[in-house]
Formats: structure tokens, C-alpha cells, sequence
């Protein structure tokens, strides 16, 4: 998969622009494709080793969510990695392209685990605070990085046919929608219940769960489903779009770390909150 997706999505480009552009113009395209790519990472590597720092001492006994949040960064920092290799054109790029999907598929699914976590706090938080424990978050942490080892060990040591890795792929990329899509609105279902929760919180959790769902369908998702289209020249522009999607997906996952501080997120939602509510305010004084 690795090798030949890069060397195929490489040669479509160029017949797709030397059929539209001269030659030098292609390279002026892929020259901005690679600038784009060394701004993320410039910006993106060194702001996740921070974040990841941060975020290590707000782990505590009774509160697990950043484990989830710095494993995600994680997995981040290896597709920033991977990023780094790719423009560098290494010279086994195979290897690169099938680190970076394993650790782009971790990412998703460590997405879906601060979704769960989240839904938890809000629908049964009685249980949830006496179940969660760090022990429990690390194992499942465990558990959401052997699965993309392994898929990654399993390409690498034994041949699998290009399509059915893509549709191994899109299956497994794809699951997570309804999930999250669940979590969102079986939280919004049980705010009106819980009672355990201050309104802070409980802004806090939805807004994360919409920001998780957010990222996923509009960075991630349109480059999932290309995956299965198949190849074709005029459709080269929308596979460049979807893969500068894909890498600013590592880029928006740093907005997290600003709902685990509690205190400028509070302000943030306390202010959307205020000015939705003056607005309302103002359009029924005006009826």
C-alpha cells in the first residue's frame, strides 16, 4: 500500500498537470504542496510536545480523560514523523506510509475513547466515578495501540492484495461515525438528567464531543472514503485536498488540550453562552 500509493498518487499528479500545465508549474504545485505540509509540521510537532507535557500533570487518580488526549497527541507526533519522511523522500517510504495510517488509525480511535469517556461522565456518572480508574484507562490504552501494531506487522511480514488492504481500511476507519455520532447524542439526551454534573462541565463535554465529530468528518472522513475511489486523473485536485485535510487533522486535535484547562474553555462557552442568550434576549424584545 505504502510504496504504490505514494509512486501512483505521484504519477496521476503529473500527468494530470503536465495535461493541464507545463512542467514547471507542476513542480511549483508540488513545491507548495510540500511548503504546506513543512508549515503544519513546524507548527504542529513542537506545539504537541507541549501539549503532551501539559497535559501529563493533570492526570490524577480520579481523572483519567487526558491519558486518552495524550495518547491521541501521540499518535499525532508519529504522523508528524511520518510527514517529515514523506517530504524528505526517504528511501523506504513503504514503511513510512504504512507507520503513518497505523498511527492515523490509533488516532481515531483514541478520538473514540475521549468520546466514551465523555459520554460516561454525563449518563451514568455515579458509575463511571467509581469504575474509572488509571489502571483501566492505561489498558485499554494498551489495547488501542496493538491493533494498528498489528495490522501494521501484517502488511509489512505478509503480502495483502492493495484492495483488500483499502477496504480493510475504509471498514475500520468508517466505524467510528456512528459511534461518535452516539455519543454526542446520547449526551445531549442525558443532560437534562444529571445532576452530578455542573453546567460547566457539562458545556465542556458537548462541546468536545462536537468538536471530536467535527474533526473526524471534515479532516479525516473525505480522505477515508477516497481511499475506495478508485484512481482517475481528473479527480487529482480532490485527492491533494483531502490529503491537506488529512494532515491538519493532527493540527485541529491540539484544540483538546484547551477543554482540559478548564478555566479558559469555562470563560469561552460562559461568553458563547451570554451572547446567545443576550441575542435571544434582544429578538423577543423586538416581537
Amino acid at each position: 500500500m505504502g510504496e504504490v500509493y505514494v509512486n501512483d498518487t505521484l504519477q496521476d499528479m503529473r500527468d494530470y498537470y503536465n495535461s493541464n500545465f507545463n512542467d514547471f508549474e507542476f513542480k511549483k504545485i508540488l513545491f507548495i504542496i510540500n511548503v504546506v505540509t513543512c508549515i503544519i509540521i513546524s507548527i504542529g510537532l513542537p506545539l504537541t510536545l507541549v501539549a503532551i507535557y501539559a497535559l501529563y500533570s493533570l492526570v490524577g487518580k480520579y481523572n483519567v480523560a487526558p491519558i486518552y488526549v495524550i495518547n491521541l497527541l501521540i499518535s499525532d507526533l508519529i504522523q508528524f514523523c511520518c510527514l517529515i519522511g514523506l517530504v524528505a523522500k526517504s528511501e523506504d517510504q513503504k514503511i513510512t506510509v504504512v507507520i503513518y495510517f497505523s498511527s492515523l488509525l490509533a488516532s481515531v480511535y483514541f478520538m473514540v475513547c475521549i468520546a466514551l469517556e465523555r459520554y460516561l461522565v454525563i449518563a451514568c456518572p455515579l458509575w463511571y466515578r467509581f469504575r474509572r480508574s488509571i489502571k483501566s484507562s492505561v489498558v485499554v490504552c494498551v489495547l488501542v495501540w496493538v491493533f494498528p501494531l498489528i495490522f501494521f506487522i501484517g502488511y509489512v511480514f505478509w503480502y495483502v492484495p492493495d484492495f483488500i488492504m483499502n477496504i480493510t481500511l475504509f471498514i475500520f476507519f468508517l466505524l467510528p461515525l456512528p459511534l461518535l455520532i452516539f455519543f454526542l447524542l446520547g449526551t445531549l439526551k442525558a443532560l437534562s438528567a444529571s445532576i452530578l454534573v455542573t453546567a460547566d462541565e457539562k458545556r465542556r463535554i458537548v462541546a468536545m464531543l462536537v468538536l471530536l465529530l467535527l474533526i473526524y468528518t471534515l479532516l479525516s472522513l473525505p480522505r477515508i472514503i477516497m481511499l475506495l475511489k478508485k484512481h482517475d486523473i481528473n479527480d487529482i485536485p480532490l485527492h491533494i485536498l483531502c490529503d491537506v485535510f488529512l494532515k491538519l487533522s493532527p493540527l485541529a486535535d491540539l484544540v483538546l488540550y484547551v477543554f482540559m484547562r478548564k478555566r479558559a474553555i469555562d470563560k469561552l462557552l460562559a461568553y458563547v453562552c451570554c451572547c446567545r442568550m443576550d441575542s435571544n434576549d434582544v429578538s423577543s424584545s423586538t416581537v
